[in-house]
């Protein structure tokens, strides 16, 4: 008696979230993502982007695809989320009475939770910050389609596929403006800091740093280094494919403090200091690791290849 009251629960809770709440539902999570996009980077601007970025090419890519990629990102998070979250609402409605939709934001955010959970777990993100953004992503496509069935049941009749894309691209270009204008204001005021490399002292330099696959450089007080599976900028003679060569062995260092030293070929970026690594032996030309990190938690990093999609390699204090 009690599984088929269950089952017939469940049945209704699926029946009750029709179609037109999917598509709302998609239409709403596509549209908020571009200006969730953007208040992420603004508020990242304080952390170290290591010189990666769309420019150019990817940029345009971005730009080009961007239209395609949205109503996928939509249903994915729809699946993930607002849809279970929906059928859960229901039944907990009818038992314990209140308005549907606050018990399917109460859903949304637990579901939101319970992902955070599994990403910090397989990925090692930070649960909170996770769990809220969920919740954040989660609050607009819940109010999006309980507004979709108010104003369906005052006007008697649906939108239809057309007019729900319609409406999410104008609310599209709603969302996105102001938190551009929000993020530029707040920039400005200084709410939002930008990132400030370290400055560190040669002596402060000196040590073992050690990267991912084994990489580890050792930069020795006078000027020398040793350096094994460390990444290195290709020479010239060789294959262009390869954009760096992975060598082993012994040379010089020395710190940059201009940034893009003509005696160095120009490698460093402009105003950030650097380490000017040279391998003795042939392997490799001369790679300028540039300084980023904090303080207290000083890094190296180089990036290889091109900007849009290169191969970013960091090395950690020891």
């Amino acid at each position: 008696m009690g599984w088929g009251n269950i089952r017939r629960g469940i049945r209704r809770a699926r029946l009750s979230w029709t179609y037109d709440d999917r598509m709302a539902a998609v239409a709403v999570c596509a549209a908020q993502l571009p200006a969730a996009w953007l208040l992420w980077r603004i508020s990242d601007s304080g952390s170290d982007d290591y010189g990666v970025g769309f420019w150019g090419l990817g940029l345009a890519c971005m730009l080009l695809f961007t239209p395609l990629v949205l109503p996928i990102l939509g249903l994915l998070q729809t699946l993930a989320q607002i849809t279970p979250a929906a059928l859960l609402a229901r039944p907990s409605a009818e038992r314990f009475r209140g308005p549907r939709w606050a018990w399917h934001l109460l859903y949304v955010v637990l579901l939101g939770a319970c992902w955070a959970g599994l990403l910090a777990l397989l990925r090692g993100w930070p649960f909170m910050a996770t769990a809220l953004v969920w919740a954040a992503l989660g609050v607009l496509p819940v109010l999006g389609v309980a507004y979709a069935r108010r104003r369906a049941r005052v006007t008697g009749r649906r939108p239809g596929a057309l007019g729900v894309w319609w409406s999410g691209g104008v609310g599209c270009f709603g969302l996105f403006v102001p938190a551009l204008v929000g993020g530029l204001l707040a920039m400005d005021a200084g709410l939002v800091e930008e990132y400030e490399p370290p400055k560190l002292s040669a002596g402060q330099l000196a040590g073992v740093w050690r990267g991912e696959d084994g990489a580890v450089l050792r930069l020795v007080p006078g000027g020398r280094a040793e350096l094994t599976d460390l990444p290195a900028e290709p020479e010239f003679e060789a294959d262009t494919a390869k954009d760096f060569e992975v060598c082993d062995g012994s040379g010089t260092w020395s710190l940059d403090t201009e940034g893009r030293d003509d005696r160095w070929g120009g490698q460093g970026p402009e105003e950030r200091d650097g380490v000017v690594v040279r391998l003795e032996g042939g392997c490799g030309e001369q790679t300028y690791w540039t300084i980023g990190g904090t303080e207290h938690q000083p890094e190296l990093f180089v990036l290889f290849g091109d900007p849009d999609a290169g191969d970013l390699r960091i090395l950690k204090r020891d």
